[in-house]
């Protein structure tokens, strides 16, 4: 279960994000949409652990994020937040296994090579193991995103714009892939999006404005 409750943030007098109260619950997933500028990407940090609100709380399972110190939150983070940038922050001189084990080891878990090879091969990359980053589609190097993303086996998977440099195939390809792990780990999924191309996938939809 996801809570948020009396969140705002901003800097200094301008104000970017204000919600009296969203919850989640458990398993459920949620569509964050909005036009540049509204929030999305702010919102997800915050529930990320990435960035720190100005006000309120944000409330995973039993733990208050912002209740914890720095490192605190850099570990829970690591061991129960899955996160899928817009962009894929790959090193493309390294292979796919090496990037993921590299992942494994910032987050501070174990050097997992078995582990690897099992996520490669649930998003259909198990043939791309040793392949380059470089030498990938930009649709495959989204899944390597994903991935990384799943590794530790997270209660929640954050994703920013998974689809929107997509065409309409590898859009689908990759949403269907993010819901189905999800629903395999029992997380919360949540989507920030302008894509209307995802908006009737989710029931639970949270529309933001800029202020």
């Amino acid at each position: 279960m996801i809570l948020i409750d009396k969140l705002n943030f901003g800097y200094s007098e301008q104000r970017i994000l204000s919600i009296s109260r969203m919850e989640v619950k458990e398993s459920e997933h949620l569509l964050i949409l909005g036009n540049s500028g509204s929030g999305k990407t702010t919102l997800l940090h915050i529930l990320g652990g990435l960035l720190s609100p100005k006000e309120g709380r944000v409330i995973i399972g039993e733990t208050d994020l912002y209740g914890l110190s720095g490192s605190q939150r850099d570990k829970y983070r690591g061991q129960n937040i899955g996160l899928v940038f817009q962009k894929a922050h790959l090193i493309s001189a390294l292979s796919v296994q090496d990037n993921l084990l590299l992942a494994q080891y910032l987050s501070g878990a174990a050097q997992d090579k078995g582990r690897v090879h099992e996520v490669l091969k649930e998003l259909n990359l198990g043939d791309k193991l040793n392949k380059r980053v470089r030498q990938l589609s930009q649709g495959e190097q989204q899944r390597v995103t994903i991935a990384r993303a799943l590794l530790n086996r997270p209660r929640v998977i954050l994703a920013d714009e998974p689809t929107a440099s997509l065409d309409d195939n590898n859009a689908a390809v990759v949403l269907n892939m993010l819901k189905a792990q999800a629903e395999k780990y029992q997380a919360s999924l949540i989507i920030a999006t302008h894509d209307q191309r995802v908006k009737d996938q989710f029931d639970l939809q949270l529309n933001l404005h800029a202020l």
